[in-house]
C-alpha cells in the first residue's frame, strides 16, 4: 500500500462518500450489530431495512419477514466464529493466480550469476564502497579486495549516523550480522561460495518474521511482537549467504510512511516523506545504508517509494515468490520483491527468493535466466501512447508542483528516445477498458478488514499513529460494510480485467508506462503482472528523482530486467547519490 493510493484508489473514495450519505440507516445498523455481537438483540425487519443500502437491493416486508429466523441463525453462527483466534499468518481456503483458464506456467529455471567481467577495484573510498551494486560488491568479495565482515561494519556504522536522519529502520541487528559475516568469510577463504548474494549485507522490511527478532509491522499494537515462523524469503537469503543488517521501517501496517518511529525519510529531501510503505527498504537503500533491501507491494509499495528515493525496485508475478513468515494485508493482491541500486541486482536477489514454498499455498514455480538470453532487437516493447501524453499534475495546486509534473512528463518522453537508440521496437498498446478498474480496489479494502479484523473489534486500533480519512482504522472499519457478495462479484470482474490484459499484452513482450500514469498501478497489481521501477530522471525544480515503469507478461520478469539493465547501462540516473548531512539531527 503506498501514498500513491491516494490518487489511484477512487473506489474507496466513491465508497467513503456513500457511508457519510447513508446517515441514520448505517447509524442503527451499527449498533444494532454491537448489540447482536454483545448477545442483547436479536434481528428485526426494521434492522434488515435500514441495512438494504449496503447491498443495494430492497426487499418487500413479506420478504424481510421470512428472512428473520435464519439470520438470527447466522447471527449467532456468526459471534461463535468472530470467537476463533485467527492468526495473521492463516489463509483463507482459497487460493488466487493470475491469468485463470490461461496456459500452464513454465517450470525450471537457471542459476543466474553476474556478467563475467573484468576484475573490480576497490572504490578508493568507504562512501564509493557503499554505494557499490550487488554485483561489484561480490566481485570485490571473490578477489578478496574485502571482507564481509569490513562490509557489514561499514553498513552498521552508516545506520548508526544515518538512521537518526533518516528513521528507516526499526531494529539493526548487528549481533546476527556479523555472525553472519563471519562465517560468510570463513566459507569464502574455504572455497565455498554460495552465489552472487554471499556476503552481501541487506535490510528486511519488518513485515518480515526473523528469528529472535521483534516483527512490529510498523504499527503501535504490534510493536513489541515477535513472530513464531521463519519468513521464507529470510531463510533463502540466509542459505545464499546474504547477511541482515537492519529490519527496515515499514508504514504501519503497509501503507505510506508514517510508524510508531517517526516519518521515515527521503534521502534526496530531507524533508519529505520516502513514500511507502517499503519506506525504510527504499531509504536505507539509496542513502547507502544497506547493499540491497526486501520490500512489499499490495497497492503500490514497492514502486512508490522506489520513485520517491531513486533506486530501482522489482514487483515480480503474483505468487513467484514467497510470502510465508510475512504479514498478510490482502491473500490475492500482496507480493514480496527486491529494492535495490541496479535492474541486476533486482535480478540476482530474485534469483535467489523466487520459486514454489510448500508453506505458501499461492506460490508457484516459472522459468527464469540471468544473465538475459535475449537481445532487445529481439523483443517488442509496448508503449502506452496516451499515458505519455496525459498531463501530469492534474491536481497539482502551487505554481512548483505544476512545474515539477511537467518536467517529469517531458523526462518520460525522452526515455522513449532512450529506448529507440538501443534499437528497441516500440508499438502502441492500449490498457483495458471494457472492466471498470477503481471500483475493483475494494477487494483490498474488504481482505484489509479482514486481515485485521479482532483489532477493530477489540479496540486496538484506536491505538494506531494515523487515525485520519485515508488511514487503515477508517478503512477497516468501512470493510465491514462490504457484502460479501459484492466483495465475490468483484473477483469475478477481476478474472474479465485479465483476460482483458492477456488480449493486450497479445503482441508484446512488456510495455512501458509513466509511473502512476492512468489507472495502471491498480490494474496490474490486481491482474499479477510484474513491473520494474527504475529512476529515469531528475526535477530541475528540487533535485528530486523521477521514475518510469515497465510491466511485463506473467512470470516474464527475464526479459523485463533485460530491458531495465539496457536502459541503465545507457543512463547513469540510477548511479547518481542523495548527498547526506555530515552531522545526524535529532531522531524524533
Amino acid at each position: 500500500m503506498a501514498e500513491s493510493v491516494r490518487n489511484v484508489d477512487q473506489g474507496r473514495r466513491r465508497l467513503v462518500t456513500m457511508l457519510a450519505g447513508a446517515g441514520a440507516g448505517a447509524a442503527v445498523f451499527g449498533r444494532a450489530l454491537s448489540a447482536l455481537a454483545a448477545g442483547g438483540a436479536k434481528v428485526t425487519a426494521e434492522m434488515v431495512k435500514q441495512a438494504e443500502w449496503v447491498s443495494g437491493v430492497a426487499f418487500s416486508d413479506e420478504e424481510r419477514a421470512l428472512m428473520l429466523e435464519d439470520l438470527n441463525e447466522t447471527a449467532d453462527g456468526t459471534a461463535a466464529l468472530r470467537a476463533v483466534v485467527l492468526d495473521n499468518a492463516v489463509p483463507p481456503a482459497f487460493t488466487f493466480a493470475p491469468n485463470p483458464g490461461g496456459p500452464k506456467p513454465e517450470t525450471g529455471a537457471s542459476t543466474p550469476a553476474p556478467r563475467r567481467e573484468r576484475p573490480v577495484a576497490r572504490p578508493s573510498s568507504d562512501e564509493e564502497l557503499a554505494f557499490a551494486t550487488v554485483r561489484d560488491l561480490g566481485r570485490l568479495l571473490r578477489a578478496k579486495k574485502v571482507s564481509s565482515t569490513e562490509l557489514t561494519k561499514l553498513y552498521l556504522a552508516r545506520l548508526a549516523k544515518y538512521d537518526p536522519v533518516l528513521s528507516c529502520a526499526v531494529t539493526v541487528t548487528s549481533e546476527l550480522a556479523l555472525a553472519q559475516a563471519k562465517r560468510a568469510d570463513e566459507e569464502l577463504a574455504a572455497g565455498k561460495d554460495r552465489g552472487p548474494l554471499h556476503g552481501i549485507p541487506w535490510g528486511a522490511k519488518d513485515l518480515i518474521a526473523v528469528p529472535g527478532y521483534r516483527t512490529t509491522w510498523g504499527s503501535v499494537p504490534f510493536k513489541e511482537q515477535t513472530r513464531p515462523e521463519t519468513a521464507t524469503v529470510y531463510r533463502r537469503l540466509e542459505e545464499a549467504g546474504a547477511v541482515l543488517v537492519a529490519k527496515t521501517a515499514v508504514g504501519e501496517l503497509a501503507w505510506g510512511d508514517v510508524w510508531f518511529g517517526g516519518t521515515t525519510k527521503n534521502p534526496w529531501k530531507l524533508d519529505q516523506g520516502s513514500s511507502g510503505s517499503s519506506a525504510g527498504s527504499a531509504s536505507a537503500t539509496a542513502a547507502g545504508l544497506v547493499g540491497f533491501a526486501l520490500g512489499t507491494e499490495t497497492l503500490g509499495s514497492i514502486v512508490s517509494p522506489c520513485t520517491r528515493c531513486g533506486v530501482t525496485g522489482l514487483r515480480p508475478t503474483f505468487g513467484r515468490v514467497s510470502r510465508h513468515g510475512v504479514m498478510a494485508l490482502a491473500w490475492t493482491m500482496d507480493k514480496v520483491g527486491p529494492i535495490a541500486r541496479s535492474a541486476e541486482d533486482c535480478a540476482l536477489v530474485f534469483s535467489a527468493i523466487e520459486g514454489k514454498d510448500a508453506l505458501d499455498p499461492y506460490s508457484t514455480d516459472g522459468p527464469f535466466a540471468w544473465p538475459p538470453r535475449r537481445s532487445l532487437s529481439g523483443l517488442t516493447i509496448g508503449f502506452v501512447e496516451e499515458l505519455f501524453d496525459e498531463e501530469r499534475g492534474k491536481n497539482a495546486k502551487t505554481e512548483e508542483e505544476k512545474a515539477s509534473a511537467a518536467e517529469w512528463r517531458q523526462i518520460d518522453r525522452r526515455s522513449l528516445d532512450v529506448l529507440r537508440q538501443l534499437g528497441a521496437r516500440l508499438v502502441p498498446v492500449k490498457l483495458p477498458s471494457k472492466t471498470p478498474v477503481s471500483p475493483l480496489s475494494l477487494i483490498l479494502t474488504a481482505e484489509a478488514a479482514t486481515a485485521f479484523d479482532a483489532l477493530v473489534r477489540d479496540g486496538r486500533v484506536k491505538t494506531m499513529v494515523r487515525q485520519t480519512a485515508d488511514a487503515w482504522p477508517n478503512v477497516f472499519r468501512q470493510g465491514r460494510l462490504i457484502p460479501a457478495v459484492d466483495y465475490l462479484s468483484a473477483q469475478r470482474a477481476r478474472t474479465l480485467l485479465m483476460r482483458e490484459m492477456d488480449e493486450c499484452l497479445s503482441g508484446v513482450d512488456l510495455f512501458v508506462a509513466p509511473t502512476y500514469g492512468g489507472s495502471s498501478l491498480l490494474l496490474t497489481n490486481l491482474t499479477g503482472h510484474p513491473c520494474v521501477v527504475l529512476p529515469n530522471g531528475f526535477r530541475m525544480t528540487d533535485g528530486t528523482p523521477t521514475s518510469i515503469t515497465f510491466t511485463g507478461k506473467l512470470r516474464g520478469e527475464s526479459d523485463l530486467l533485460a530491458v531495465a539493465d539496457l536502459f541503465q547501462r545507457a543512463t547513469d540516473f540510477h548511479s547518481r547519490r542523495p548527498k547526506l548531512p555530515e552531522a545526524p539531527a535529532t531522531k524524533g
